[in-house]
Order: structure tokens, then sequence, then C-alpha cells
């Protein structure tokens, strides 16, 4: 098949007059227009631009299936569908801090949805236990502790190739802790924190990422500049903020995105209406809240998120595009996310003139399993 429209944003280009051709389900090719064949299968979209689809590192459930309370395939396909209305080809579902009996559920769930060829699941984002108390948010604190080395041996050991990405606390871990979680492949991300901002910038020598920035960490003050201050002024550590102007004001992501610039990104952080297990979240002045009236999650979805992050933050469209395609997409080592090009999935978003979404394309194959990084997990 191929696509046309007026523009092709490729992830990080503007390219005008060329093609997108696929097959099974992926980007062979991107080819001058004047080269294909009056015959050829194209579908040309006048007045848009034809741009990756979106990616979300941070979900927790939709459709009143919280993935933590039902840990299933349901929920599961639930979410990937949510998410794919939303904009979103690819999501991380998240799990916060809990027990290890529903962590190990949830490792099951993401097995088995993957083993049936359940669509749109990148692996499972931990956020949680190992986080401090202090910066706990919305987090269960009788959940909340230090791992040990043999706590994490043996979780990593049941979550082989399924658990992907781990928020913790760095001043609650210890080095031989953070070295088996890069050793296994893991994205560590700092977060639920009270780490001061010399010993967070001695972090990010070993850590990659932040978990929504301003949130349950350590705030910038003028005498003690914290994570967030790390991480504003750090070179190369990334993170995610939660674009819904309740989790941070519009002002403080802009001024996060004129500092870090390249280096942050949006997530939804999306919860869902939740009457069992330890997190009860219910729908209350545009966000989720806790009984106890703690911001719990945001009801985002990622094309919600873009245009928040153009028409509230003031973010160009093309630095918005990337804020919620390519740059997560290299955080998280989802090659086949986040652009369009040769060996790239076929999962693209056609927005109008207007930055009106207009159409979802997911070719099939696009979005399974091994396009979604999740074959060999036992």
């Amino acid at each position: 098949m191929l696509y046309s429209a007026d523009g092709i944003f490729d992830g990080s280009t503007e390219l005008r007059d060329v093609a997108i051709e696929t097959n099974d389900g992926f980007v062979t090719q991107l080819l001058p227009l004047s080269d294909v064949a009056p015959s050829a299968p194209l579908r040309h979209f006048s007045g848009c631009r034809i741009v990756p689809a979106f990616v979300d590192a941070q979900v927790y459930g939709a459709g009143g299936r919280l993935f933590s309370a039902y840990p299933d395939t349901h929920s599961l396909r639930l979410l990937a569908a949510h998410a794919w209305k939303g904009g979103a080809a690819l999501v991380q579902p998240t799990v916060a801090t809990n027990s290890g009996e529903v962590v190990h559920g949830c490792i099951d769930a993401v097995r088995t949805y993957w083993r049936e060829g359940g669509e749109g699941i990148a692996g499972l984002h931990l956020e949680g236990p190992w986080i401090n108390p202090a910066r706990k948010g919305a987090h269960v604190e009788a959940f909340i502790h230090r791992p040990d080395a043999d706590e994490v041996r043996g979780l990593l050991a049941y979550g082989r190739g399924v658990i992907r990405t781990v928020t913790l606390a760095p001043e609650q871990c210890g080095s031989e802790v953070i070295d088996l979680l890069i050793e296994a492949g893991i994205v560590i991300s700092a977060g639920h924190s009270d780490i001061g901002y010399a010993e967070a910038l001695h972090s990010f020598d070993r850590i990659s990422t932040v978990t929504h920035l301003y949130n349950a960490m350590s705030p910038l003050h003028h005498r003690a500049p914290g994570l967030v201050g790390a991480c504003l002024l750090h070179d190369a550590v990334h993170a995610s903020i939660i674009p819904d102007g309740h989790h941070a004001d519009f002002a403080a992501a802009a001024l996060a995105h004129r500092n870090m610039n390249g280096r942050l990104f949006a997530i939804t952080d999306a919860v869902t209406d939740t009457t069992i297990g330890p997190y009860l979240h219910e729908w209350s002045c545009e966000g989720y809240y806790t009984s106890n009236g703690t911001l719990s999650g945001s009801g985002l979805t990622m094309e919600a998120a873009f245009q928040n992050l153009v028409k509230r933050v003031g973010i160009k469209e093309a630095a918005a595009l990337e804020m919620c395609s390519s740059i997560p997409a290299r955080v998280f080592g989802w090659d086949r996310f986040g652009r369009i090009g040769p060996g790239a999935a076929a999962c693209l978003l056609v927005y109008d003139q207007h930055w009106n979404l207009v159409e979802r394309i997911s070719e099939p194959g696009s979005r399974s399993p091994a396009a979604c990084g999740g074959g060999h997990t036992e």
C-alpha cells in the first residue's frame, strides 16, 4: 500500500512530495511521488499531514478496568483499544506500588496477551514499590519498601521479557540493585523520590529518565533545587510530563520544555474509575482522585496530550509531535515506533490543516507482539 499527503512528518523532519510504501504491516520505503506508478494503490490525503502514531509509556487502565485491579488479558485489550482511539498505537501498562501477588498476576497477563497475539502492548512498567514514602503521592504506603538484591533477582527472573521499565527512588536503592536492573536491560526512571540536587545529578550517570516531572519528587527551591532542578539542568537525562494542566500547570510545562527541549516527553498517566483494590480512583474536577483527596491520575489520551501541548503550553506542532512519539520511542527502545521510515510499524495518524485528527491507520501486523517487542518472554 502507498500513502501520501500534502506533508509527511517522519518523526523529526517535515517531508513533501513523497509517498510512504508499506508491506506486511511495516514501512518499506519513502519514495518520491513522481516515482509512483499511476496504477499503484495510493491513498492521498489532500490538505492533510501524516505523522507517526503516538506512544504512551505510562497508563494504568481504561474502560473501568484498572489493570492492577483486573490483571487479565481483557483489561489489556480494553486498554490497547482505548489508547489507539486516542492516537497511541503502543502503550506500556503501568502498575503502581502493589503486592507481589498483584505484580506477578500482571506479568502473567501480559505474557498471555502476547501469546494470544494481542496488539499494542509494549511490556510492563513497575512504578514502585522501591520508592520514597515521603514522596508517595497516591501510592499505598503499606507496599513501599527498600529492595534487596534477592528480591530484585527473583522479580526479574519471574518477569523476564515482560518488565521493561522500573520507576524507583534512587536514594532507596543500593548500587547492587541498580546493577541488576541495568544488566537485565530495564529502563530505570527516577520518581517518587526525595533525593537532593547533587545526589540526583550523580544518579543520572546510571538512570536515563525521570517519571512525571514535578509530581511526587523533591521540588525546585532556590536553596534546594532537588530532583526537578537536576532534571532541568542536566544535559542528557529525559523526563516525562503529564500535560493536563492539573498535574503540572501549563506554564510549568512550558518552562520545562524551554529548558529540556528534546529531553521532555508526554505521558497520559491515565487511570479509570476503580471500585476494588487498594487504588480507588474517582473522577472529579478534570482529574482522578483517591478517597483522601490525592490527585491520582489523568483522563488524558495521547491525542488530548498533543492538543494541550500545542494549544495550552504553546509548543510548536513538530516539537509536540516528537514529545508524543519519537522522543519516548527512543527513550524506551521502541525502534519500530515514533518514526516513519524503513522498518517502522505502519501505524500512522492523519491530521487536517487545522490539526484535527481525521484518520488512524494501523495495517495488519503493525501492532503485533513481535512489532511491540513482545517475543521471547519465557
